[in-house]
């Protein structure tokens, strides 16, 4: 057989992933705060993008002949053709009038500014705060500089004695002084090497230390109250279940992560990409565009001209490109606005009940649904419901909170899964501490309530994924 080289002319169709594309779809995927950074960065690589200046104030009365006059002189309709008018979308698609909405966008409707937006604690700083205003020698606040530089995020100490005396250079006699002013710090109990010295500090800044039998109990049989061995150490230290739980209680009330509520580490705060409130009947979604770019083109164009002969061909084809991008992310953005618009109002309309009536009523909900309703594909569905947040009359949910699988009830429908798990929740909440339900006890009541046939297994899967842990590590046994 022979083999010979040949030159075969083919016409086939393929698909490219263009840099424009990418960004469109990268957009979709975009969380909030993501989006803002991107529009940011492209704001100061682009010159020939700006950011619209607010509208100006309303024209008096005694304006209007003027206004009319500006209305009419061509530059104020190129002026409206050339910017991108982020306002209009919302006006567009939205459920109700933009009157009635400005009508609806009050103070007293939206959430309070530090439930979105808070400043992260630290711990060190905090602590350095109160070791700089202590009566404490330099010498003395050195040392207590090199303790509070060894604590972990949950506030205890991760280093002996010796090493702090080496970091501050002085005797390990003069550490335990400067160590015990420091656990008397707020938080107390911080810089704590074990949960017992956590607790015994405590203990004693509340004046608790006085009752022997509750040094005893945090001292010596942490593991036992653990393990919830109450008639044995009420045996033991000699008094009764009730006076034993009252101890319990005292011991429940102490922090045991003195550092925890002032860590190191960043906390999430949550601004929602969209809030839905309930109008006149209604529900009536709401775009928070509050900290986005409004965007629009520069005059910069106009002012080169880009067919001037005193342009090279490089630096058209550079500014060619800058506008052809400037104009592709206005419109990538309010293409993905409008999608995220029509995804919310979609899932309103199959969610109906949840947003009426509360979790119970979350309906089984998978992404196909949505799609084939807003004539869009599942993988644009998939990335626009990515780390977006809507603000309910329940709360803040994802939007992927929303899609879940169904089970079969008795009569035929079907019952979310999440409202299943809410039920669990709920069911274990109500429950005697006592005798706490076992998973084939649950299955028994959700058939009851809801007619979902569920199995034992199937309970144990949603109790986990909620982190309750089983009946026989819920029981209390006073």
């Amino acid at each position: 057989m022979a083999f010979e080289i040949r030159q075969q002319v083919k016409l086939s169709q393929s698909l490219h992933m263009t840099p424009m594309l990418k960004q469109a779809i990268s957009l979709l995927l975009y969380s909030r705060q993501e989006l803002v950074d991107a529009v940011q960065r492209e704001l100061l690589e682009n010159p020939f993008l700006e950011e619209r200046e607010p509208e100006a104030a309303p024209v008096e009365p005694e304006q209007d002949k003027h206004k009319a006059d500006t209305l009419d002189s061509p530059w104020s309709q190129e002026e409206v053709t050339r910017s991108a008018e982020w306002e209009e979308y919302l006006g567009e698609f939205s459920s109700q009038s933009r009157q009635a909405q400005q009508e609806f966008e009050s103070p007293d409707d939206m959430p309070p500014l530090e439930s979105m937006h808070a400043a992260a604690p630290d711990l060190e700083a905090h602590l350095m705060a109160q070791l700089r205003l202590s009566p404490l020698t330099d010498r003395q606040k050195t040392i207590g500089e090199c303790i509070i530089g060894n604590l972990d995020d949950t506030g205890y100490l991760t280093a002996s004695n010796a090493e702090i005396a080496k970091l501050a250079g002085t005797e390990t006699s003069e550490v335990p002084p400067v160590l015990s002013a420091v656990q008397n710090f707020d938080p107390v109990g911080v810089a704590s090497r074990t949960l017992s010295e956590c607790l015994l500090i405590q203990l004693h800044a509340e004046n608790y230390d006085r009752d022997p039998i509750l040094v005893s109990l945090v001292r010596d049989h942490l593991e036992d109250l653990e393990k919830q061995r109450y008639k044995q150490l009420a045996r033991h230290l000699r008094i009764d279940l009730d006076t034993l739980k009252e101890y319990i209680c005292i011991i429940q009330e102490l922090e045991p992560r003195p550092g925890g509520s002032l860590g190191c580490a960043e906390p999430c705060y949550i601004s929602p990409d969209l809030y839905v409130r309930k109008v006149n009947g209604e529900f009536v979604i709401l775009m928070n565009d509050e900290d986005l770019p409004q965007l629009q083109l520069s005059m910069l164009p106009e002012e080169l001209d880009l067919q001037s002969e005193r342009c090279s061909s490089k630096e058209k084809d550079y500014m060619n490109d800058r506008l052809r991008s400037a104009m592709w992310i206005i419109n990538s953005l309010e293409e993905r606005q409008r999608t995220l618009y029509q995804v919310m109002q979609s899932i309103i309309k199959y969610q109906h009940d949840f947003f009426e009536y509360g979790v119970y009523k979350l309906k089984p909900l998978v992404l196909k649904d949505i799609a084939e309703d807003i004539g869009r594909s599942e993988s644009s569905v998939s990335r626009i419901t990515t780390n977006k947040y809507v603000g309910t009359p329940h709360g803040i949910f994802e939007l992927k909170y929303f899609f879940n699988s169904g089970l079969a009830s008795a009569g035929g429908s079907q019952v979310g899964s999440e409202s299943v798990k809410a039920r669990i929740r709920r069911l274990i909440d109500e429950e005697d501490s006592a005798h706490p339900l076992s998973d084939e006890e649950i299955s028994s009541r959700l058939d009851a309530e809801l007619g979902v046939k569920i199995a034992r297994r199937t309970v144990a899967k949603y109790r986990e994924e909620l982190g309750i842990a089983s009946s026989s590590r819920r029981r209390k046994h006073l």
